[in-house]
């Protein structure tokens, strides 16, 4: 699909979930890079998980936006809350929306269920009627890597079946995806949507993984691997993330008309992903090495003892793995870091932090 290059500087963007770990890397890349304009940040702030983090990260935002050219000013609020989005246009008039928020997690959505569709159901439908009434350049959306289910074929490509998700957050998602097409058709708003596969990094979300089982070993307790450790996961760190979802943002489907005269839906979906699965015993094996290196385990810390293997668990898939072929295609990129090198950057930032903490 043929793409416009939009220039960000001089623009009003819109990043939602900005204190969440990938919108807020996303902001400071903004803020760094942009020479004029204004980005506005809206969250709830909410306690999914410890709000103190989502707090570090938005005072690394007004840090940077204090030594930046481009005004930033942040905005506590929902995106399902329709009063408050509909000021938020009509007051900045955003040509460049990027949602990343929305209720993530796989297994906290089986337990409840309500909040994920507040959040990414209405809350998305509230964000697409406001790019509807205040026309935008460009939407760019997070989707997920979930919403391939339990899909046999490997690598994943975003022309695979999508219509089996295993749990209500892929569900949530896969309407995202299917009500931005359709809003993209009816009234011409061209909209990319992301497929983010298992991001990982420093500053991360502590219900992941990678973070949940430093935090748990670094206490003495024991991590559960899931389907005995015989998961695989597309990790893909922060950084490639923040690169890819610039690259697209500058880059808007391209408006066109169709054979019948209506508008063709300027729409597209890629996925972002390492494209280099990872078992899940070498990754945190990796995850060890990098915890002992800077201090956050001993020497001598008997890494068996603290593994206990368990089965699959409700909503889990065993395998992600991205074709992501056509964002390279289309964009110029592939994500290139790899675990080792992404897990002690973390590691070294975990150090810190806790230290801090103390």
């Amino acid at each position: 699909m043929t793409k416009v290059r939009i220039e960000l500087n001089e623009k009003t963007i819109l990043v939602t979930g900005s204190p969440g770990f990938i919108g807020a890397n996303l902001v400071l890349r903004l803020l760094k890079e942009m020479s004029s304009g204004r980005i506005i940040s809206l969250d709830t702030l909410n306690d999914y998980y410890d709000p103190s983090l989502k707090k570090y990260r938005l005072g690394l935002i007004e840090k940077a936006a204090k030594g930046s050219k481009t005004e930033h000013i942040f905005i506590q609020g929902s995106i399902a809350d329709d009063v408050l989005l509909r000021q938020v246009f009509e007051t900045y008039r955003p040509k460049i929306v990027v949602n990343l928020a929305g209720q993530a997690g796989v297994r906290a959505s089986i337990d409840h269920p309500e909040q994920y569709i507040e959040s990414n159901i209405i809350g998305f439908f509230r964000l697409l009627e406001c790019c509807r009434h205040y026309p935008v350049e460009h939407l760019v959306y997070a989707s997920s890597s979930s919403v391939y289910g339990g899909n046999q074929k490997v690598p994943f490509a975003v022309e695979d079946m999508t219509d089996q998700p295993v749990s209500l957050y892929a569900a949530t998602k896969k309407s995202d995806e299917l009500l931005a097409h359709s809003y993209s058709k009816l009234y011409d708003i061209p909209a990319t949507g992301l497929r983010f596969f298992t991001v990982y990094g420093p500053a991360g979300r502590p219900d992941m993984f990678y973070y949940s089982a430093a935090d748990t070993l670094a206490k003495g307790g024991s991590i559960r691997l899931f389907n005995y450790g015989n998961c695989e996961r597309d990790f893909t760190y922060i950084d490639d993330i923040i690169e890819g979802l610039v690259r697209v943002i500058r880059g808007a489907p391209e408006r066109r008309t169709g054979e019948d005269g209506l508008p063709e839906a300027p729409h597209a979906v890629y996925n972002i992903g390492g494209g280099r699965p990872e078992k899940l015993l070498d990754f945190i094996d990796t995850l060890q090495e990098a915890l002992v290196s800077y201090g956050v385990l001993p020497e001598d810390y008997d890494f068996e003892a603290h593994k206990l293997y368990v089965p699959m668990q409700p909503g889990d898939v065993p395998v992600t793995f991205a074709d992501s072929s056509p964002l390279e295609r289309d964009y110029g990129f592939r994500p290139s870091v790899g675990i080792r090198e992404g897990l002690k950057a973390f590691a070294e930032w975990y150090a810190a932090y806790q230290a801090d903490k103390q």
